[in-house]
């Protein structure tokens, strides 16, 4: 816990009960996890909705965590590795029908798309969706 209190810290955001918890969750996890089901997190029930919805903007905001929009219309959440600066953003997720699970893609890049002259990009996600490995695995 000290860990992640020291790096709340280095990304300049104060180390809040529930930026803490999320941050736990988030790694423990390690692969984006929708809104919803952090509301539901057991380790969450004493932190309100809108207090959840702020200390994932602000780590969001901070550079520390960052979200993607699923088929389903949920952002979902996940913990960059700071030990490999560029990784958060620059790969593909992707997204189970079947299950409802997302899992980044790191071993993949996104590729790189030249937009027209005086545009300035701030972001840019992919999302590939079907069937999951397991999910296929128990259809069979």
């Amino acid at each position: 816990m000290n860990d992640i209190r020291n790096t709340l810290k280095l990304f300049n955001i104060r180390p809040t009960k529930a930026r803490v918890l999320i941050c736990e969750i988030l790694m423990k996890e390690g692969r984006p996890i929708s809104h919803g089901d952090l509301q539901t997190n057991d380790s969450l029930k004493e932190i309100n909705r809108v207090t959840l919805y702020r200390a994932l903007n602000a780590l969001v905001d901070a550079g520390l965590v960052h979200k993607v929009l699923g088929v389903d219309g949920c952002w979902y959440f996940c913990l960059h590795e700071t030990e490999k600066p560029g990784c958060p953003g620059d790969h593909p997720h992707f997204y189970c029908l079947k299950c409802g699970s997302m899992e980044c893609l790191k071993e993949y890049s996104l590729p790189f798309i030249e937009v027209p002259k005086g545009y300035l990009v701030e972001g840019k996600q992919m999302l590939v969706y079907g069937v999951c490995g397991k999910c296929r695995h128990n259809m069979d």
